[in-house]
């Protein structure tokens, strides 16, 4: 798999944010995890970016806000066994 260069911005009691953080374990993917309520300065970062809200998941140089499970695994190149794989058949008659 491609190593992506992967930053995770969270907040203190969000539940989307953790949900961002077990899905990248559970699919082995490292990164690494700015607090923005324990560190301001990442919170100024963020604004930078005109982003203010958590969690925001940049990978390489594209960004995933809020909890996008399908788009985190298209920007990561996981395939998704959802329902819109490539090996779906469409008949028309």
């Amino acid at each position: 798999m491609t190593q992506h260069s992967v930053i995770v911005y969270t907040s203190d009691q969000c539940s989307h944010c953790e949900k961002v953080l077990a899905k990248l374990s559970e699919w082995n993917i490292e990164y690494k995890e700015k607090n923005i309520s324990q560190d301001k300065s990442y919170f100024k970062e963020l604004q930078s970016q005109k982003i203010y809200g958590t969690p925001a998941t940049f990978i390489n140089d594209e960004k995933v806000l809020g909890f996008q499970e399908r788009k985190l695994k298209r920007t990561l190149g996981i395939q998704d066994a959802g329902r819109f794989q490539d090996t779906d058949t469409i008949h028309f008659s």
